[in-house]
């Protein structure tokens, strides 16, 4: 212990002072700046030498504020007996006629005390946080035996404070934005920059230089390589500037879960949010892995009042239907379950999965029991789920047969009691419910009104509302003890909306603004999480690290909130780039360096007001050379809804009494009257003056009201076919409709209104899905991509057409997006070239001279260093950057090219595109789980990667023959035309691994064709040019 002299003044102004106080006391002072000058370790003070000790970290430090005792230059003080420094009240006079400049000084401090912000400036530091010395000094704190004690007297008289003021946590933020090292961005942008000029030099001196003795091929190789660095350029540009972000879950408890003044008992003050999961076949989409996810977001850990879930059956399947019904029914242990032992993950089947400990940092006694208990009750759940298809059939067979027995009984008893041989029976093969009666949706037996485009809307709460009070469990025998766990479920309601003959229905885009407006009517959550029917929660607290964003000061302005994905099942190798690791830990980070990335289908949660197709509270129009000058434009969110831009906005009304919602909307006053509701609840937390367009604190704490049958009639009711005509739905308001990648232009409109979004990337990872592991599947779903990409490009949503609110940058990674598909044209010229090259016996450059190898080696070497550089700050492994390398050159030269052609149709002969789903199914546990890797399932697309595969071969073949049994061998063009040829094999080395099977077993009649082919080629091609070469001279050496 330490107690400090007042009369003792700190002697070490400098290292080499005699003067050492004592090695149990530490000393730090405030200079007349404010500055803490501090001799302590734990400021990272070096105290080393005699000073510092062993037991250093125990000891106390003794602050030395200036008071009037501790000035240097002065001699004038009061200090009391117990060695404290007062400042009172009539010390004033005398110190201000003291002479000197610490009299000044000390006036200035003094003047702080009878200032309007002294509140402020006593209770936090520069850093935010409490200032106890400063407390000390100018509260007349007391110091004690080793610390400060407080004083029994009121300190607060003559400064208005009070013991509250001290006690108050400062304001925290709710997310943090960490820059990537300048030792790592910086030499990216420089060889960046170093690479341009490099092709910029390059393309010209190829230009200089042409190849006369095979013109052909020097003119394709020049427009192919002016193409690609054009590409590299569009790829490269939106990379410049990657950020990364952090939440602070703790803040958020504590700004919204915490008791306050505006929230006495503590309730939860965060927004609502609805969760909505998709899915269309149920053959394609097995039940069991949409119930595993819908089962993973009822266990979520956000509060059960505030959530709520929906699935959109766009197949109006009664499988799926009745397998919600026992995904719901099984969520009344297994959420409990969770909650009580805190699982993660908190999908069932992904959990009993996992190959690590299941018992490592679980504590309670009973765990083991518990998971026992509930794995066999899962392992029931799975057998009923895979079982629902045989007992409708038997269920509908019996009450169809019951109904043939009617038919047949009443046409006895008009033909008196004898049934007429000729008079069929006509029965319809319905499909029943459990309850008895017809199912609304599909039947197994498709009939008007029951098909897969025909048949009326379902909507069905499967959870009610949950109470707004916790409802803790009791100690079940049959069950587990969920004594003091909360056995609430959120709200689950299946959704399935009305497909007519004649309309569009717009595939997924549509069910999901049927999803929109139906949970508008039953919940109205202000923010919108979608998932695919596949996509799961991996971490319980996701939902939660998207809110962190959306409350924090600024988060008005945020659209949408995308998460990456992750996927599980994908082979260790991931041949096919499965993971796709480059986009989404590469390209999507530094597009939130921007205005943030792009929505990509699933794992993104939606501000709904956002989605509604309003404008951003404030944004900046970009104009000048590279959008740099930022004009900032604020809109008073209040009167949007009636004072709006025709151009952007979806309203168009110039007063309340006719806002035109009808019109704009649809005819629901239900679904308009939620509008203006929604953008106040989804507002962050006013307790900043730092925060605009905030909402007070509390104002989210009322409950619930339960729902009626008035509000479910108008939930079916917009779930209506016809309810979107005349309406904005699909154009301005929700999903857009038009393009095979919906998700992708709905997240351009929201970013060309000024809006911007927020890269999610959390310690667990978010969700995870499935990813199609099979070659042809990987490949119609690049198909599918490319396609909508390539129907951005030809439509008024490319990104030339954009708006001045979007970034130069962002710009240029949306034109990337329409232009990408079209490289496949010069890739699959580009690799049928060195095959040409050794058939000609020639090459794109005259010769390989030194000016060519030193170019492409300074190209070759700055792309390999930022790649790594890029591999550095992006976190991606080098066997991922390799894959994804392979995968460019495999679907650009498949998958691609077709969409390229398939786009071209639908503009210019209006040949509409179809798409296939792609399959979810899981394997069985005794199947290998990467079984589906080693399936060939032959697909036109693999024409032109075989083709190229070929050719390239037989071009080798033919090139060293000739060269071998050439009178002059030309061995720099067979060195160029084999170098490259090479490239382009090992680029195609996983599709041809593919063909070959499980074992990379190779047929062998194919081996035995392909020699033979090649060898008889050779000889034709050898025997044929031969004439015309025996007369060329020259070129028979390397020429370096």
């Amino acid at each position: 212990m330490a107690s400090s002299d007042p009369n003792q003044r700190p002697t070490s102004s400098s290292p080499s002072s005699n003067a050492r106080p004592p090695q149990g006391v530490k000393f730090a002072r405030r200079t007349s700046s404010g500055r803490v000058v501090s001799l302590s370790r734990d400021d990272d003070i070096d105290v080393t030498g005699d000073i510092a000790g062993q037991n250093d970290y125990i000891n106390y430090t003794v602050m030395m504020p200036p008071t009037p005792d501790n000035q240097p230059g002065t001699s004038d003080s009061k200090t009391d007996g117990a060695g404290s420094s007062r400042l009172a009240s009539e010390s004033q006079p005398n110190r201000r006629g003291s002479s000197g400049g610490s009299a000044a000084k000390f006036d200035r401090r003094v003047s702080i005390l009878n200032s309007v912000n002294n509140k402020s400036m006593l209770s936090r530091s520069q850093t935010q946080d409490f200032d106890h010395n400063r407390w000390l000094f100018e509260t007349k704190g007391t110091y004690g035996i080793g610390n400060a004690y407080w004083q029994d007297d009121e300190y607060g008289e003559d400064t208005g404070m009070s013991m509250s003021d001290f006690m108050d946590k400062p304001w925290k933020p709710l997310t943090r934005k960490v820059g990537v090292p300048g030792g790592v961005l910086s030499p990216y942008r420089v060889l960046v920059v170093i690479r341009m000029i490099l092709l910029f030099f390059f393309l010209g001196w190829r230009c200089r230089n042409p190849n006369y003795d095979a013109m052909w091929l020097w003119g394709i190789s020049i427009v192919c390589e002016i193409w690609f660095a054009f590409s590299w350029l569009l790829d490269i540009l939106p990379k410049l500037n990657p950020v990364n972000r952090s939440t602070d879950l703790e803040a958020l408890k504590d700004k919204f879960e915490q008791p306050s003044p505006s929230n006495p008992t503590g309730r939860s003050d965060l927004p609502g949010v609805d969760l909505f999961v998709s899915t269309a076949d149920p053959e394609k989409e097995p039940p069991l892995v949409t119930a595993n996810t819908i089962l993973s977001i009822l266990a979520a850990d956000y509060p059960v009042e505030k959530l709520s879930a929906y699935i959109s059956d766009d197949g109006g399947a009664i499988l799926t239907f009745e397998a919600m019904a026992e995904a719901a029914k099984f969520a009344e242990i297994w959420v409990p379950f969770c909650r009580k032992h805190e699982i993660e993950p908190r999908n069932p089947d992904a959990y009993f999965s996992l190959k690590t400990d299941p018992t490592k940092n679980k504590k309670k006694h009973d765990f083991v029991k518990d998971r026992r208990w509930i794995k066999r009750e899962y392992d029931e759940f799975k057998v009923r789920i895979n079982g629902l298809p045989e007992v409708i059939r038997k269920r509908s067979e019996m009450y169809n047969s019951k109904e043939e027995i009617k038919e047949k009984q009443t046409a006895r008893e008009k033909n008196g009691g004898n049934l007429p041989p000729d008079q069929p029976i006509n029965v319809t093969k319905a499909t029943w419910m459990a309850d008895g009666t017809h199912w609304p949706g599909t039947w197994f037996n498709s009939t008007a009104d029951h098909a897969k485009g025909d048949h009326a809307g379902i909507l069905q709460i499967m959870c009610k509302v949950p109470e707004f009070d916790p409802v803790m469990g009791t100690a079940d025998e049959k069950k587990l003890d969920f004594t003091g766990v909360d056995i609430r479920l959120p709200m689950f309601a299946y959704v399935s909306r009305e497909k007519r003959p004649g309309y569009d229905h717009n595939k997924k885009a549509g069910a999901m603004n049927a999803l929109v407006r139906a949970s508008a009517i039953l919940s109205n959550g202000a923010f919108i999480l979608n998932l695919d029917c596949d996509h799961y929660f991996y971490n319980s607290k996701a939902v939660r690290e998207g809110m962190c964003f959306m409350m924090d000061r600024g988060g008005d302005r945020i659209c949408y909130i995308q998460f990456p994905q992750r996927f599980d099942g994908v082979d260790p190798s991931d041949r096919y780039a499965n993971n796709n690791t480059v986009f989404f830990d590469g390209n999507m980070r530094a597009l939130d360096g921007l205005q943030g990335p792009m929505y990509v289908g699933t794992g993104c949660m939606f501000r709904r007001y956002a989605l509604y197709g309003f404008e951003p509270p404030r944004f900046y129009e970009h104009t000048g050379v590279f959008g740099r000058v930022k004009t900032k434009v604020n809109r008073d969110v209040l009167q949007a809804r009636s004072r709006v831009d025709d151009d952007r906005q979806p309203l168009n009304s110039d007063s309340d009494s006719d806002l035109g919602f009808p019109q704009k909307f649809g005819n629901s006053t239900m679904f308009t009257d939620s509008i203006p509701v929604t953008e106040f609840q989804g507002r962050p937390l006013a307790d900043h003056k730092s925060v605009k367009n905030g909402r007070p604190p509390g104002s989210l704490l009322k409950p619930r009201p339960p729902l009626d049958a008035p509000t479910v009639a108008e939930a079916i009711a917009v779930i209506s076919c016809w309810y979107e005509d005349k309406t904005e739905w699909g154009d301005r308001v929700g999903w857009i409709y038009g393009s095979v990648t919906e998700d992708v232009v709905t997240g351009y409109r929201m970013h060309n209104r000024g809006w911007r979004s927020i890269y999610c990337i959390t310690k667990r990872d978010a969700f995870r899905g499935t990813a199609p592991i099979n070659l042809t599947d990987r490949l119609h779903q690049a198909l599918r991509w490319a396609t909508g990409s390539v129907e951005i490009f030809f439509s008024k949503n490319n990104a030339i057409f954009g708006s001045k609110r979007l970034k130069f940058s962002q710009r240029v990674a949306y034109l990337n997006v329409g232009i990408y598909p079209f490289t496949s044209i010069f890739l699959v010229v580009y690799c049928f070239l060195p095959a040409l090259c050794l058939f000609t016996n020639n090459f794109i450059v005259p010769g390989l001279n030194v000016a060519f190898l030193l170019y492409l080696f300074s190209i070759t070497v700055c792309l390999v260093l930022i790649s790594l550089l890029e591999v550095k700050w992006s976190g991606i492994a080098l066997e991922e950057f390799w894959r994804n390398e392979q995968f460019w050159v495999i679907g650009g030269s498949s998958a691609h090219l077709a969409a390229v052609l398939q786009g071209l149709l639908k503009v210019i002969a209006g040949i509409e595109i179809s798409f296939t789903l792609t399959s979810k199914s899981a394997a069985d546990e005794d199947e290998d789980i990467y079984a589906d890797l080693y399936i060939v399932k032959w697909t036109s697309l693999f024409i032109v990667p075989l083709t190229i595969i070929c050719i390239n071969i037989i071009a080798m073949v033919i090139g060293c023959a000739r060269t071998i049994y050439s009178v002059i061998p030309q061995w720099n063009r067979l060195l160029g035309g084999l170098f490259f040829s090479l490239w382009v094999l090992v680029h195609m080395y996983p599709f041809a691994k593919g063909l070959m099977g499980k074992r990379g077993r190779v047929p062998t009649i194919l081996l035995v064709w392909l020699g033979l082919l090649s060898i008889i080629i050779s000889l034709i091609w050898v025997a044929v040019t031969a004439g015309g070469n025996s007369d060329q001279a020259g070129g028979g050496n390397v020429q370096i």
